[in-house]
Parts: C-alpha cells; sequence; structure tokens
C-alpha cells in the first residue's frame, strides 16, 4: 500500500504506510480515544514500569531546586501532566510549559495539575512547528511522544531551536531491546497480550496494536542518537533501562 502527502512523502502509522500529511490526524484519533486512559495504557505497554522510568528520566534532568533565573522546561507530547508533575515535585520553583498537539491530552492534563494545585501552563502545540521564540527554554523533555511525530527529522530541529546555548533535550521512548531472551518475550507480549488487555480494559484493541506496532518502527538507540547529531545536538548519550525496552536519550545544545 503507498500513499503520498501534497510533496509526494510518506510515513508510517504503524505497520502501514501512509501520507505524511496524514500521520497526524490518524495518531490524534488514537489519543482522543484513549486521553482519560493514557496512564492505563502505559501501564498495560510497560507492566508497570513505566512510573519508574518517568522518575528515572526527571532524575537525569536534574531540575536545578533553586536557581537565580527561573528554570524553563517544555514538555513535549506530556498532555497528562505526569513528567511535568515529576519536574515541579523536584524543582517548585521551575516555569514549566507543556505543548501536546491533542487537545484532550492537554485537558485531562490542566484537570490533574489543578488537583494537584500545581502551575503549569498547558499549550496546544506541534513539535514539528513549536509556537515559541527562538532560544527560549533551558531544557526540552518528550516522554514517549517522539514516535508518534510525523517527521521527527522536523521536530528534532525546531526543539534545538527553541533551547537556549547550553541547554538539554531528553528523551524517553519505547525503543529496542538488546538482551536475548527478554526481546522474545517482550515481543510475544507486545503482539499478542497488550492489544487483547487492552480491548478488554478499554473495549477497543485498534490504538494498543497501533502503539506496539509504532515502536518496532522507530529508530533504534544508535539510529536515534545519529538524528540528534544530524540536527545539531551535541554530547548524545543514551542510556537503557529494563534491557532496552525502554531508553533515555540526552543531548545538548552547545
Amino acid at each position: 500500500m503507498s500513499a503520498s502527502g501534497t510533496d509526494g512523502s510518506t510515513t508510517f502509522f504503524g505497520d502501514r504506510r501512509v501520507a505524511l500529511d496524514d500521520k497526524q490526524a490518524l495518531v490524534d484519533s488514537v489519543f482522543d480515544r484513549v486521553a482519560d486512559r493514557y496512564d492505563l495504557m502505559n501501564d498495560l505497554m510497560s507492566a508497570g514500569a513505566h512510573r519508574l522510568w518517568k522518575d528515572a528520566f526527571v532524575s537525569w534532568l536534574a531540575p536545578p531546586r533553586r536557581s537565580a533565573t527561573p528554570y524553563r522546561v517544555l514538555d513535549l507530547a506530556g498532555g497528562t501532566g505526569d513528567i511535568a508533575q515529576r519536574i515541579l515535585r523536584r524543582a517548585p520553583g521551575a516555569e514549566v510549559v507543556v505543548g501536546d498537539i491533542n487537545a484532550a491530552m492537554l485537558e485531562v492534563g490542566r484537570e490533574r495539575a489543578a488537583a494537584a494545585g500545581l502551575a503549569i501552563t498547558f499549550t496546544e502545540a506541534d513539535a514539528q512547528d513549536l509556537p515559541f521564540e527562538d532560544e527560549h527554554f533551558d531544557a526540552v523533555t518528550i516522554a514517549f511522544g517522539l514516535r508518534n511525530v510525523p517527521d521527527i527529522d522536523r521536530a528534532l530541529t525546531d526543539i534545538r531551536r527553541v533551547l537556549k546555548p547550553g541547554g538539554r533535550f531528553l528523551c524517553l521512548e519505547f525503543s529496542h531491546v538488546d538482551v536475548a531472551v527478554l526481546d522474545r518475550a517482550y515481543d510475544f507480549l507486545s503482539f499478542n497480550v497488550i492489544p487483547r488487555l487492552g480491548g478488554l480494559v478499554v473495549g477497543d484493541e485498534e490504538p494498543y496494536r497501533y502503539l506496539v506496532e509504532s515502536i518496532r518502527r522507530f529508530p533504534n538507540q544508535a539510529r536515534l542518537a545519529a538524528m540528534m547529531e544530524t540536527a545539531g545536538f551535541e554530547r548524545v548519550t543514551w542510556r537503557n533501562l529494563t534491557g532496552g525496552i525502554a531508553a533515555m536519550h540526552s543531548a545538548w545544545t552547545l
């Protein structure tokens, strides 16, 4: 199956090739259906480990508890606010903006932040064309969202644009298992168990099937690091979590 965007370009939506221009709407339809169950979705896909991974992610970011000037963080694709809340609990003086292209996800985040009494700004934002000025943020984070962006290279370039010199980009994403036996077990769980659990718990297997397929299509650790370097980032490194089921990538603007 082939399709083309207005410039003839295509990409993958899970295992299905679609026009690049069409992918965002398809991704939005997935998250519209699961916005209020997003954390449950990650629980199913990671057996609950995503909570520990997110803690490790914010620990690696190490936002300053005190700063002479406001420490500004943009958390992309963070609609439900779980990363933003972790950052603020570690660094109460930080200015945290959550940018997400999906309005339903942002609404969940606003409600949760209000309930927690945390001052977080929620903004509808496309990671490929960020509505922020150049060199505005000290850090940009994205957790389990980069693989859903239609044009990852374009997003990386714009993320670098909005970072200050000396700013840091951190990405947490499901990745490629590098431990024998674990890789086969994880494949079996991903393709045979997770979609069925999604069907039982939320009454819809399709979003979970897409998310599993999108993980397999996502660049492995080394390839994503190379893409970051091509976008102009420096000191690019990564750390595997749980044998590579997930990985954290760190990069700097120097």
